[in-house]
């Protein structure tokens, strides 16, 4: 009896590794290539598996970046939830740093990735449905988040209109940053104004 257990999990193993193989390879595929350059010959030769099992797992490859993509999403808002919601709690400034997490959540591979999604799905209706799906769990995340740190203010449509606000403001902060490309110095100057800014619309 233990064997057939023990193969149970071997193969459950097998998959779970398979699985995140493509979806690492994804992202990295995104970033690099952009969504139109992202193919799954590229993803399947850089995650080392085979095409079947790519297609076993994500059959189209809209299935297969949305899925990187969240799933790269919810790994980092646990970590961020795991590593600063006591930080927070316990701060003399929780609504500046609780706006520094959020920007911080909105750098690196996750946003660039994200971006290439957003763009792609303009001219493309079924990508356009993954997406707004996977933007559906990502403010989820934020939102458990705020509720965590703020409780039932959460459930004011105000509050909640505030929250939306900060995540419009970051992400064309963030946009720009592609257009108008700056030295880390002149950026989190950037930050640091629009910060201010939605400092005093939080307290008006």
């Amino acid at each position: 009896m233990p064997t057939p257990a023990r193969s149970r999990r071997t193969q459950e193993e097998r998959t779970a590794t398979t699985r995140l193989a493509l979806l690492d390879a994804t992202i990295e595929c995104l970033i690099e290539h952009g969504y139109h350059g992202t193919t799954t010959t590229r993803v399947v030769e850089r995650a080392g598996v085979s095409r079947g099992a790519q297609v076993h797992h994500f059959p189209t490859k809209n299935d297969l970046v949305v899925a990187a993509v969240q799933h790269l999403a919810v790994r980092r808002a646990d970590e961020f939830m795991e590593r600063s919601l006591g930080t927070l709690q316990r701060s003399d400034d929780w609504f500046g740093d609780t706006l520094d997490l959020v920007w911080e959540i909105h750098q690196g591979s996750l946003f660039e990735a994200s971006m290439e999604l957003w763009v792609a799905s303009r001219t493309d209706p079924e990508l356009r449905e993954h997406v707004a799906e996977f933007e559906r769990v990502v403010t989820g995340s934020i939102i458990e988040l705020a509720t965590a740190l703020f409780g039932d203010r959460v459930d004011d449509p105000r509050f909640r209109g505030d929250v939306y606000l900060v995540l419009e403001t970051i992400r064309g902060l963030r946009m720009l940053q592609f257009v108008h490309p700056a030295t880390a110095e002149r950026t989190q100057e950037r930050w640091e104004r629009s910060k201010a800014r939605l400092r005093l619309l939080a307290e008006r």
